[in-house]
């Protein structure tokens, strides 16, 4: 791939990144609510073909600018926090035994996700947190 595609692949994935984080939130709203529309297959189906998008994208500029996993430790802790992320995700709209779990791992995998993007920001393994620990 050119460099040329850079930016706009970048574009791509931080608008993948806010569709699949409001989407995300707007699941969550559907579940505390315990809307029907949830169970929508439009509802089930948009997100994953978003979050394709999402990671095609991501893997993509990870290549074009040689930062990779387990050799950039920023991206190896943004793989980290997707992980995290997917779970905590699972649990909130779809395998949370309880209200009281999915509410939590909805919160959970909300504030994850601000981390994994302070993480892209500033390109430091801790995100956010990175000033404390200086």
């Amino acid at each position: 791939m050119s460099a040329d595609l850079y930016p706009l692949i970048k574009l791509i994935h931080v608008t993948c990144a806010v569709i699949s984080i409001s989407g995300f939130l707007l699941r969550g709203v559907l579940m505390l609510r315990e809307s029907p529309l949830l169970k929508a297959r439009w509802m089930r189906v948009l997100p994953h073909i978003n979050d394709t998008i999402f990671l095609t994208a991501a893997i993509a500029l990870a290549a074009m600018s040689n930062q990779l996993p387990f050799y950039s430790s920023w991206v190896t802790a943004k793989i980290g926090g997707l992980i995290a992320y997917i779970i905590l995700g699972s649990l909130a709209l779809k395998a949370g035994r309880s209200r009281r779990v999915r509410i939590t791992c909805w919160l959970a995998a909300m504030g994850v996700f601000g981390w994994i993007v302070s993480v892209a920001l500033t390109r430091n393994p801790a995100g956010a947190f990175f000033r404390l620990l200086e």
